[in-house]
């Protein structure tokens, strides 16, 4: 290769292309303001020569905003055609690329990790007692949104966070103290990548047993609902596609994924300081939310109400280390059951909050409003003035809600019990979130609006119990 691929010319020249080409990724969370600036923070040399593999972080500002990436930077003299969508720009002669979709690269970083390898700040390792197979050619996964992640054959899944925050990744500690405790709603931790962000270590990747037969919670819902919408005239429980049962199946292992870490990290009572955080923190949030979505605001003073009846709950609140981010987007069915996965919390919460201790009851609000999305996503562009459709979606919410209930009193923690038992809470966790979603949608599907706005008003209106 030319001697033009000293790397630091290389990224030198490539940091001018990037604030035009961040904004077009799907993982990139700073779309909604331009990017003012980019500079190279680390440069690391995984594969030299030709073809060129690089590991880049970058602080890309966006006005008094700094936040680190990492990017995976391919390079090479002859740039085959189907990488052509990944390209960045010509530097110094050469095509510079995205190389998460190039296989014959990133099958570097299986076996790095297997050879406990380490280049510069970075940290390739197994975990005790792991043993991995290298030499697999990786394909990137189509349908993140926040990160990264690439299969290596039918073995091993591969996360790469992108934006990337000081210390350990919430996700990677959660699922070693989860495997320490045995638990059997996750897949295995194999493996990591750890290196160095303004002195302190930071977690680049994670390494997990790939659950090949695995269908995910959402897909398996929507499926059930759209054979409802099909068969309107038989009842939820005939229906070929009734998800009932297994909504039973993974409330059970949520409450046995929350029971895991209580046993594994403890927990603590919240005292009259946290009711009054919790509080402000949701008042704050509608306040925002309301100033920029005029629809909300009706539903506001029902909302604070609702908030403010945190402070009189009754008898200890526990709190520990929870999923953050709980929806049926995060939850896999095997054969051997559910799994929990992506426990880094909320992407775009402080990473403060992300590693706070917090009711477990978030978790179940959060899956309900999954169901709610779930049985709704159906009317969205189409019959959403049906009222028979309308109510067969209400019907699907209202029975999985419950089974979900029924399967979680079963196996929840005895801090917690049957989260039906503490209404006030679990309503006002489930209104925050849903402010949360106005707000989402408000800035990326505006016509999924209708969804979290009509259920503010069921749950205020007393309409919608679990």
């Amino acid at each position: 290769m030319s001697d033009l691929t000293d790397p630091r010319e290389l990224v030198g020249a490539l940091v001018t292309e990037l604030p035009e080409w961040l904004p077009t990724q799907r993982w990139f969370a700073g779309k909604d303001r331009p990017i003012t600036g980019v500079r190279p923070l680390s440069t690391t040399v995984l594969m030299a020569g030709d073809p060129l593999l690089l590991h880049l972080v970058v602080e890309v500002k966006q006005d008094d905003r700094r936040e680190p990436y990492q990017l995976l930077i391919g390079s090479q003299a002859h740039l085959p055609e189907y990488l052509g969508s990944n390209w960045i720009g010509t530097e110094k002669g050469l095509p510079c690329y995205e190389a998460t979709g190039d296989a014959d690269l990133t099958s570097k970083l299986l076996d790095l990790i297997a050879g406990d390898a380490r280049i510069g700040s970075l940290r390739f390792e197994r975990e005790p007692g792991a043993e991995l197979r290298g030499g697999l050619r990786a394909r990137p996964v189509g349908a993140e949104q926040s990160n990264t992640s690439l299969v290596f054959g039918h073995h091993y899944i591969l996360k790469l966070f992108r934006k990337l925050t000081p210390g350990e990744n919430p996700d990677l500690r959660l699922h070693r103290a989860l495997h320490d405790v045995g638990s059997k709603h996750i897949a295995d931790l194999l493996g990591s990548i750890t290196g160095e962000l303004d002195g302190e270590p930071v977690t680049i990747g994670m390494l997990q047993k790939f659950v090949s037969d695995a269908v995910d919670g959402w897909a398996m819902a929507t499926t059930s609902v759209r054979d409802l919408m099909a068969d309107p005239e038989l009842p939820p429980d005939e229906v070929g596609g009734d998800f009932a049962g297994e909504a039973q199946r993974l409330g059970q292992a949520v409450a046995s994924v929350h029971s895991d870490l209580r046993r594994a990290l403890g927990d603590e009572i919240a005292d009259e300081v946290e009711f009054d955080r919790t509080v402000k923190a949701m008042r704050d949030r509608l306040d925002t939310v309301s100033r920029a979505v005029p629809q909300l605001a009706e539903h506001a003073p029902a909302l604070r109400a609702a908030f403010e009846k945190l402070r009189e709950a009754h008898g200890p609140v526990s709190m520990q280390y929870i999923h953050g981010d709980l929806h049926l987007g995060q939850v896999l069915r095997c054969v051997t059951g559910w799994l929990l996965i992506d426990f880094e919390g909320e992407p775009a919460a402080p990473a403060a909050e992300r590693v706070a201790l917090r009711s477990p009851l978030r978790d179940v609000a959060g899956m309900l409003r999954s169901f709610d999305y779930a049985a709704h996503q159906m009317l969205i562009g189409h019959d959403e003035d049906d009222p028979r459709l309308t109510e067969r979606a209400l019907e699907w919410a209202r029975r999985n809600r419950s089974a979900f209930c029924d399967g979680y009193a079963k196996a929840a923690p005895e801090t917690v019990g049957d989260p039906r038992a503490h209404g006030d809470l679990l309503r006002a966790f489930e209104l925050d979130k849903a402010v949360y979603e106005v707000a989402y949608e408000h800035a990326n599907r505006p016509e999924w609006l209708t969804v979290p706005l009509a259920s503010i008003a069921r749950i205020t209106a007393g309409g919608e119990q679990p």
